[in-house]
C-alpha cells in the first residue's frame, strides 16, 4: 500500500499525511543535530539520506505503508550501540525531542500520545531483552 493511498483511520493519515510527516522530520532533525549530546551520533551521517530513511520508517509504522525497505532497528542501531556507546538515555532523549516536535507541529494530543507509544515500543527492538545499553 503506498502512502498515499493510507487508510483513513491510520494514524498517518490522522496525522495529515506526508506532508506533516517530512515536516516533523525536518523539525526534529533539527532538534537532534542541535542537542550536543546526540549531535555526536550523526557527525558523519548523510542526513538528506538519513531524512529520507526517517520519513520512509515513520510512514510505516504510522500505518502509511505496508512495506518497509530498510533494515531492523536492531541491525541499524548496533554499531551506534557498540561503538559510540548510544544508551537508553539517548533513547529517551530522542524520544524527547519527538514529542516537542509533535507539540510544535500542533499535533493533537490524542495522536502524539498514540505516537509516542509507537516509539517507546522501538525500544526492545534496539537495544533487545538483555539491554546491554541500560546502564546509562
Amino acid at each position: 500500500m503506498a502512502a498515499d493511498t493510507a487508510p483513513a483511520d491510520s494514524l498517518y493519515s490522522r496525522m495529515g499525511g506526508e506532508a506533516a510527516v517530512e515536516k516533523a522530520v525536518d523539525v526534529f532533525y533539527e532538534r537532534i543535530v542541535a542537542d550536543p549530546q546526540l549531535a555526536p551520533f550523526f557527525a558523519n551521517v548523510d542526513m538528506k539520506k538519513q531524512r529520507r530513511k526517517q520519513v520512509a520508517f515513520m510512514t510505516y509504522v504510522f500505518g502509511g505503508s505496508g512495506a518497509y525497505e530498510g533494515r531492523d532497528l536492531g541491525a541499524s542501531h548496533r554499531r551506534l550501540i557498540r561503538e559510540q556507546g548510544m544508551n537508553h538515555h539517548h533513547f529517551d532523549l530522542v524520544a524527547a525531542h519527538l514529542d516537542s516536535t509533535l507539540q510544535e507541529l500542533g499535533v493533537a494530543q490524542e495522536l502524539k500520545a498514540e505516537a509516542m507509544a509507537i516509539v517507546a515500543s522501538a525500544r526492545p527492538l534496539i537495544f533487545g531483552t538483555g539491554e546491554a545499553g541500560a546502564a546509562n
